[in-house]
């Protein structure tokens, strides 16, 4: 009955190291989403004409 412990204590480990790995991950990939879409729109406006210019 010693074997129970081991088992349960390392199917415990490796849902939480799953877990843990895609929450990293899911994180990492909202960032780099941010910093594209801040870069698509900072190139957007720089591709604009100025409305203040043409005044």
């Amino acid at each position: 009955m010693i074997w129970v412990p081991i088992l349960l204590g390392t199917f415990k480990i490796a849902v939480f190291g799953t877990g843990m790995f895609f929450a990293i991950k899911w994180h990492y990939d909202q960032g780099k989403k941010k910093k594209a879409e801040a870069a698509r729109r900072q190139a957007a406006a720089d591709q604009a004409p100025d409305a203040a210019s043409k005044q």
